[in-house]
């Protein structure tokens, strides 16, 4: 026992625990009245800052060479937006006498997200899978998931009231798809100047996600977001975010095997296809959703992200000892 806590402390990333320390101060201390009015504008600002980044960071020059593997690049958009939402969709069905409406929403959300970005091509790396194939699958996939997300949403979830509205589109476009071109568009000038100071602007990056995760959760706490939850919901989360990242892996492994990849590629299908963005996700839960009830969406994306980093941590290695190769034990 006391080993699997040392490496659950070891693997513990400090970024979810900054976002822990986010809900826990929006529990004890929520933004209120004009103060959450304020926060509200602040983190729309955020979010635009933070989309405009990724546009100015993102080399087209990298889209356009990713493009040529098309055959890798449509099995991990299959995996991300269509293998995904059919395992959420049944998840959230059979998971339904365990959880409450709200948590099975953010269930199904999390898994019409984009790819992680950073984490994807840093396990690709650890366990010498196609580098340059990861950056390209990874890439795509958020500028993909800018627009298919919010389509997925929109026809998936209507169902159950959660569709969105012309507001929610026009706010995606002002908030996520008009930064990112912006961004796009300047690079020529501000690229540069982004790759020198990429450790200060990763400040950025995950300071806006810390306010966007106080501001819905604050908002969660002033409509009583923890009275609707309890011990066993929250374990019967755990178990569920296990059992789908479970069945996305190794259903990842089987189809990259099935469709004759080779191993390189094969890795960048299990980390690519099985992973989901916290960064991407929270912002646009905060857009597509009701303020009220973004904080229980988004408690599904939190937890499922934390356990794909320890998971796939353990899974790089495995990958990395095949090869007989020394491997750095940094993760990012």
């Amino acid at each position: 026992m006391a080993r699997v806590f040392k490496m659950i402390r070891e693997r513990c990333d400090p970024y979810i625990m900054a976002i822990i320390g986010m809900v826990v101060l929006a529990s004890i201390l929520p933004c209120r009245g004009t103060s959450a009015m304020v926060m509200g504008h602040a983190t729309n600002g955020a979010i635009a800052l933070l989309f405009f980044l990724y546009g100015g960071r993102l080399s087209r020059e990298s889209v356009m060479a990713g493009v040529t593997h098309w055959r890798l690049q449509l099995t991990v958009l299959l995996c991300t937006f269509v293998l995904f939402p059919i395992l959420g969709l049944a998840v959230g069905w059979l998971a339904r006498p365990l959880l409450p409406p709200g948590l099975i929403l953010g269930l199904v959300f999390l898994c019409m997200l984009p790819s992680t970005v950073q984490s994807s091509i840093a396990f690709t790396s650890i366990a010498r899978g196609n580098i340059p194939a990861a950056v390209c699958c990874a890439s795509l996939s958020n500028l993909a998931g800018i627009v298919l997300t919010p389509l997925l949403v929109g026809v998936l979830l209507s169902a159950h009231g959660q569709g969105f509205s012309l507001d929610a589109v026009r706010s995606i476009m002002l908030q996520l798809f008009l930064p990112f071109i912006a961004g796009q568009i300047l690079r020529r000038w501000i690229g540069a100047w982004l790759e020198r100071n990429r450790r200060l602007l990763g400040f950025v990056d995950r300071g806006s996600i810390l306010l966007v995760v106080y501001t819905a959760f604050s908002e969660g706490v002033t409509h009583g977001i923890w009275h609707q939850l309890d011990s066993f919901n929250l374990v019967m989360l755990l178990l569920v975010n296990v059992v789908l990242l479970g069945v996305v892996l190794g259903a990842t492994t089987f189809l990259s095997r099935r469709l004759g990849f080779k191993k390189e590629d094969e890795i960048v299908i299990v980390f690519c296809g099985s992973k989901k963005s916290l960064a991407s996700g929270i912002p646009m839960a905060n857009i597509l959703f009701a303020g009220s009830s973004v904080g229980l969406m988004v408690l599904p994306l939190m937890l499922f992200h934390q356990i794909q980093l320890m998971a796939c941590a353990v899974i790089a290695q495995r990958y990395a000892a095949r090869s007989r190769l020394p491997v750095s034990d940094a993760f990012v």
